[in-house]
């Protein structure tokens, strides 16, 4: 028996370990000092009212013999993606019903739609880099190209005509940078992956966070469905990130090396995948009604306002930042000329306050730093405050 050896190629991350032990150690060495932790990637408010009544009412017909339910279907059901549907109609894009798979989750399906696609690809990942796209390739043991993200191209890297990519992870708007592109700037991407035969695996997850004028799919733009598949997750749309719910879009004209992308994916779900339960299916659902889309805008607009105290903030005392206005993240530049890990050190000691650093996401995240707005309100502003405070002392 053998083990699969490209898992000796992935680097440990450290990251979060890294952070819980500085925060632990400083703790138990500092006991009477409050924390107020902005680096959290979870969501802090519950469900939405008609959601839960939903999945109340799916579990309780689940203790019905008229109407238990067994294996769902491996696409999700009918019910749900219609109503997904709906959705993308809402905000003026056409995708059929057939062509939306129901999930646990973006993450997943970003980590396993590789499965239907050759070892022998290249794979183009965007750096800083949300990593489930790199480590899942690394484990079946492709070839991995990075697009720089930096302060000059405001952290949205284009592609570069002299480098040849198979499949393309995007994600706006971004995790870790909060960067999101413009129709302009996807018609680039789109058309560069029609010239190289590529696939571009688009991860939407946080679309619902888009004030500006830019696209919520990448199927608003023309030439997409020729070579597009987009992922989103209800996890920070409707708070399921212990619910797990997503959907992955995939065009029924989409094809590649003489087979069809939609029925590839169906027959690995069909093999690989059992479905999402019942329950949470009906609570997706829900998601979507005219009632659900008010309550869960409400949850939203509660971490856009906590974006906007943190981006005010950072406007106050002219440090360089991206995100905020279209993301629950928002990505700064270390003061000081301080590393990620020095601003992190200086953060915890000096403010008690908690953020991820941006080397941990790769090599273009040195210097940079994630806060995220998905905490409590008060403690939001009060970490501001505090923040705005230790940076007097430098």
């Amino acid at each position: 028996m053998k083990i699969n050896k490209n898992f000796d190629n992935l680097v440990p991350s450290y990251l979060f370990a890294e952070i819980a032990k500085r925060v632990n150690e400083f703790q138990a060495a500092n006991p009477e000092k409050d924390i107020i932790r902005l680096g959290i990637g979870d969501v802090t408010l519950p469900l939405a009212p008609v959601v839960v009544e939903a999945m109340k009412k799916g579990a309780s017909e689940l203790g019905e013999k008229e109407t238990f339910r067994g294996y769902p279907d491996y696409e999700g059901y009918g019910f749900l993606r219609e109503a997904v549907s709906g959705y993308y109609k809402s905000f003026g894009v056409q995708v059929s019903p057939d062509e939306i798979l129901i999930s646990d989750g973006a993450k997943s399906d970003c980590g396993n739609i590789c499965d239907i696609f050759s070892e022998e690809n290249t794979v183009l990942v965007t750096d800083p880099v949300y990593p489930v796209y790199v480590d899942s390739n690394i484990m079946a043991g492709r070839k991995i190209i990075y697009a720089d993200c930096t302060k000059e191209n405001g952290f949205k890297a284009m592609p570069d005509e002299n480098v040849k990519a198979d499949l393309i992870y995007l994600c706006s708007p971004n995790n870790p940078t909060g960067s999101a592109y413009t129709a302009e700037e996807l018609k680039v991407w789109i058309d560069y992956a029609l010239k190289n035969d590529a696939v571009i695996l688009y991860d939407s997850a946080y679309e619902a966070f888009i004030t500006e004028d830019m696209p919520r799919s990448i199927f608003a733009v023309e030439g997409a469905r020729k070579c597009a598949i987009e992922f989103c997750s209800l996890s920070k749309t409707a708070g399921f990130t212990g619910t797990r719910c997503g959907y992955t879009v995939i065009p029924k004209e989409l094809e590649r090396d003489g087979h069809n992308i939609y029925n590839l994916w169906y027959r690995r779900q069909a093999t690989k995948f059992n479905g999402v339960s019942w329950p949470v299916q009906c609570a997706a659902a829900a998601v979507f009604s005219e009632e659900g889309q008010k309550q869960i805008k409400e949850n939203i607009g509660y971490y856009k306002e906590n974006a906007r105290i943190i981006s005010q903030a950072l406007d106050e005392m002219g440090i360089f930042y991206t995100g905020g206005k279209n993301s629950p993240y928002i990505w700064l530049e270390c003061p000081g000329n301080m590393g990620s890990w020095e601003f992190f050190d200086f953060l915890l000691k000096e403010a008690n306050v908690v953020g991820t650093p941006g080397a941990g996401f790769g090599k273009n995240g040195e210097g940079f730093f994630r806060l995220t707005s998905f905490g409590d309100r008060e403690r939001t502003a009060e970490a501001v405050e505090r923040l705005k405070a230790a940076l007097k002392k430098l």
